[in-house]
């Protein structure tokens, strides 16, 4: 009986909303895709949406539309997947931190600040490795921050694609050595404000971007040149976050 009620309720209010259309066109496909039946708890009702509401193309549409050599369009040949456990993790996972991979003398951390900051000043003896003071416009405040061995948590080395992140879709697969190499690759590591760092923790793009929107394109065309050379998958709620964020820019380059 309930359901006949129902039925019927939703039948007379189909009816009376055409009677209203008349005059201004037939009712077209828009229209009925905006006629919803919710049913909730046993409540039956109906939503009269707008025409084209959730017309924005979605992820796929998005990436196969995009240039030609852009993030959005390699975007493409990063796999999706659902995230794997952590189970397992560690940050030691990925070796020791801040190795000298590259075999300069300088461990990873410092060779990224002598990148990333300007107006550098080193430890003498030290070869020219070890940075001491400098400045760093941050890429995901855009504050600047003055960097000084005694206070050098103000910045910080951030995973582009977190450690956890990575382990959680491909790494616990590898060998140690390319769990080292990733950590340490200068492709995966930004010199950054270590508040930032701290807020983002393991966030993925679907959960932290960067405060600066002006820094979000190329932030993220990291993220995807991370991904496809060390063939990790993303989940799809990141997939569609990525490419909200590559079709406000369709002509963005990997780095």
């Amino acid at each position: 009986m309930l359901l006949a009620v129902a039925a019927s309720g939703l039948v007379g209010a189909g009816q009376r909303w055409r009677k209203r259309r008349r005059g201004r066109g037939q009712l077209g496909a828009p229209g009925l895709a905006g006629l919803t039946l919710l049913l909730v708890a046993g409540v039956v009702g109906v939503v009269l949406l707008a025409d084209g509401a959730g017309s924005t193309p979605d992820a796929t549409e998005a990436i196969a539309r995009a240039p030609t050599g852009s993030a959005l369009a390699a975007l493409q040949g990063v796999p999706v997947k659902g995230r794997a456990p952590k189970t397992g993790y560690s940050r030691g996972k990925f070796g020791e931190a801040w190795a000298d991979v590259d075999h300069n003398g300088c461990d990873t951390r410092d060779d990224v600040l002598r990148r990333d900051l300007t107006g550098i000043q080193t430890r003498s003896g030290t070869r020219g490795c070890v940075v001491v003071a400098g400045m760093l416009a941050g890429p995901y405040t855009g504050k600047r921050i003055q960097f000084s061995k005694s206070a050098a948590a103000k910045v910080q080395i951030d995973h582009v694609v977190a450690l956890s992140d990575a382990w959680q879709t491909g790494a616990q697969g590898w060998s140690d050595t390319t769990r080292l190499e990733f950590a340490n690759d200068p492709l995966e590591l930004l010199a950054v404000d270590g508040t930032a760092n701290q807020d983002k923790g393991d966030g993925d793009t679907a959960t932290w971007l960067p405060s600066q929107k002006s820094f979000r394109c190329a932030y993220v065309s990291r993220q995807v040149a991370v991904k496809l050379r060390y063939h990790l998958w993303v989940t799809p709620a990141e997939r569609d976050a990525m490419a909200g964020v590559l079709q406000k820019c369709p002509d963005e380059q990997l780095p």
